[in-house]
């Protein structure tokens, strides 16, 4: 099993919305859910719940949610992240962040084992519902697919497509 350093993860993950047809081990995919579990929350809530999918048909109908969402249904797996319903919109952005935190966590741990991911957003709520089955008090908020990258494995690009870093930091002010 590939094994990387921290930072060779983070360096080698990218969104990868192309999959080879390989099935992800199982103890793979508990370790990737595992990552997210274990992730930082405001006040330690913990607001999440998981839904993972690997059946064929359920991955090619979750590609709907999201017009962008395609990448779902070549996947080996998917992972529905949910929240608590909220309309107070200061619990929905804690959520919101705290789901983004367990999502790279569960990304950086796929990269970690040679698994590539790509997030998604939700547009059809009720569409997510009715294939997830998850209760009213709970809403999806990203969908991650993961897999074997069909073409080039995972691995640090010596350039990356980013803005320079003298452009993006600035030190004590702008």
């Amino acid at each position: 099993m590939l094994r990387m350093d921290t930072w060779d993860a983070i360096c080698a993950r990218r969104n990868v919305r192309d999959y080879g047809d390989r099935p992800i081990a199982p103890e793979d995919l508990d370790r990737i859910l595992e990552a997210g579990r274990r992730s930082p929350s405001s006040m330690n809530e913990q607001p999440w719940d998981f839904v993972v999918v690997t059946e064929r048909d359920r991955l090619a109908a979750l590609a709907g949610v999201w017009r962008y969402g395609a990448h779902i249904e070549g996947a080996a797996a998917a992972i529905a992240l949910l929240s608590p319903l909220s309309e107070d919109a200061d619990a929905r952005e804690i959520f919101a962040f705290d789901l983004g935190q367990a999502a790279m966590s569960m990304m950086l741990a796929a990269a970690d084992l040679g698994i590539g991911s790509c997030h998604s957003a939700i547009g059809e709520q009720p569409l997510a519902r009715e294939l997830l089955g998850f209760p009213a008090d709970r809403e999806c908020v990203i969908i991650l697919s993961l897999g074997y990258p069909a073409t080039r494995p995972l691995a640090g690009a010596a350039s990356p497509d980013r803005r320079a870093f003298d452009d993006v930091v600035h030190r004590e002010r702008w």
